[in-house]
């Protein structure tokens, strides 16, 4: 973790330092998990750890005499630098509250000599550490799992004279301030985004995408009524005298459709609805190479992401040869975290199959399967898919469930437009999210160039009249010797008030 002294070319009046040259102590939280209460003393760990704050909003809370007990090893106080050491590494925080607390282990405390040292400064200078260490793990292929103490302290950091060090911070804190107003705007337009992919569903299952469409084709559309009833006939013919008919829906609650448009149930249209199983012995039975297994991870709205996709051996397939997908199938996610996610089998995969969390439904000639899919995402797809009669979010959709889903049917033909527009109107929204990533991405690799410019001494000029770091750096031992020095007196005090004097020397 630490890094030789002379590998750094020193800006005048610049030296390197352990951190643990420049700190008053470094310690971490408790090792053991308290009992916590409803209210009392926040309990902060690395997840309520944010760069440069700490939240208070969704922590654990301690009482009194557990904080008081802790503090005596561990005690976060104003401009103390925290740093999380396990769990997500190196986000870093300056204490700006008188408000007490506490810490679990998975945080440590860093109290930087602060009459010689800004926080802020070591905080930046410890991220910026963290950058590097980070670049220099992807490039061999690891992960940082853990920052010790004893590492910690470790630690060389580049220290400048104080009136720099505040010039420098100051100079970062402006340029992150303008990044991060920068990136506030991104983030309103990928929720803009979103609004609009939904609105876009709105308007192309009330018939308004297609509405321009309607007046110009009127002598080419079969309305929807016409193709329900020979979606009926038809199924009524291949059903060999199984065929039950589907009561008639209630369409008052429902929202107006053009007239051409006719209400209906995916129980109309579907010829099959089904959902696969986990083969027996879980992922130990997956290949490198065989069908592909699609899992709910891999069905999305913008389509199956087939990147960690999962395969299982031609036997295996056949198998579960009731599950085989077929080109065109919709799939929709019917339990878990995604419940409600659909898309559909594109042409060119010929060859899958789904486990118990993926449902197929499978129609004919009739029904447009982009139609369908981005039917189930929309905004009243989903409301139908998540709400239940008593009101209860839904846990996950049985096949009866899934039939009695309303769907309002357009024509044939007027579905493929209505597909069209919207993939056309998607693919421009995916465009422009994909640029908003990448300027997202960018702003991160931003930061650490400020960062290391800044502690390679090139973001602030540097003042020839500013006390150099190694005047500092000798203050600071002087200080150090000086508390130890009070500490001991304190100490040995104490034991002769006891009569142990004798037993420590």
């Amino acid at each position: 973790m630490t890094e030789k002294r002379d590998s750094f070319h020193r800006p005048k009046g610049w030296v390197r330092v352990r951190l643990g040259e420049i700190s008053a102590k470094i310690t971490d939280g408790t090792h053991f998990t308290p009992k916590y209460v409803e209210n009392g003393v926040p309990f902060i760990s690395a997840k309520d750890i944010y760069e440069r704050k700490i939240s208070f909003d969704d922590c654990k809370y301690i009482s009194a005499e557990e904080h008081n007990s802790l503090i005596r090893r561990c005690n976060p106080e104003y401009l103390d630098v925290l740093i999380t050491k396990s769990g997500t590494i190196g986000r870093t925080a300056v204490v700006r509250t008188n408000r007490p607390f506490s810490l679990f282990v998975s945080v440590a405390l860093i109290k930087p000599f602060k009459a010689y040292i800004d926080s802020d400064f070591i905080a930046f200078s410890l991220r910026n550490y963290i950058n590097n260490i980070s670049i220099e793990q992807s490039v061999k292929g690891g992960v940082i799992k853990n920052l010790h103490i004893e590492d910690l302290k470790e630690i060389v950091l580049p220290l400048c004279p104080l009136p720099e060090q505040c010039r420098i911070v100051a100079k970062v804190e402006e340029l992150f301030t303008n990044l991060d107003a920068g990136v506030e705007s991104l983030k309103k337009v990928k929720m803009q985004l979103k609004r609009y992919r939904q609105a876009v569903l709105k308007y192309a299952f009330e018939g308004k995408l297609t509405e321009e469409w309607r007046k110009t084709h009127k002598d080419e559309i079969e309305p929807a009524s016409v193709l329900l009833e020979r979606i009926k006939e038809e199924r009524r013919k291949n059903a060999e005298g199984k065929y039950e008919e589907m009561p008639s829906i209630d369409t008052y609650h429902l929202p107006k459709l053009p007239e051409t448009w006719v209400w209906t149930t995916i129980s109309e249209f579907e010829t099959f609805i089904g959902s696969g199983i986990t083969p027996r012995g879980g992922k130990k039975v997956y290949v490198d190479e065989g069908i592909p297994f699609i899992r709910s991870q891999n069905v999305h709205p913008d389509g199956l992401r087939l990147k960690d996709i999962a395969y299982v051996t031609p036997q295996m397939h056949e198998e579960m040869k009731r599950t085989k997908t077929h080109p065109s199938d919709v799939l929709l996610n019917i339990t878990g975290a995604s419940i409600g996610r659909s898309t559909y089998i594109p042409e060119r995969l010929t060859e899958a199959n789904v486990n118990q969390h993926v449902c197929i439904i499978r129609t004919g000639w009739w029904l447009v399967s982009p139609y369908l899919s981005s039917f189930l995402n929309s905004a009243y797809g989903q409301d139908q898919i998540f709400s239940t009669e008593s009101g209860v979010t839904r846990q996950g959709l049985n096949y009866g469930q899934v039939r009695s889903l309303k769907i309002p049917l357009a024509p044939l033909l007027e579905q493929k437009i209505v597909a069209a527009k919207i993939e056309e109107a998607f693919s421009i929204a995916y465009e422009t999210e994909k640029s908003v990533e990448r300027t997202l991405k960018q702003t991160n690799q931003m930061r650490q160039s400020i960062l290391k410019r800044a502690f390679e001494g090139r973001l602030v000029s540097q003042d020839s009249s500013d006390e150099p770091a190694e005047k500092l750096l000798e203050r600071i031992k002087q200080e150090r010797v000086k508390r130890e020095s009070a500490t001991k007196g304190k100490r040995e005090i104490i034991l002769g008030k006891m009569g142990l004097m004798r037993y420590v020397q």
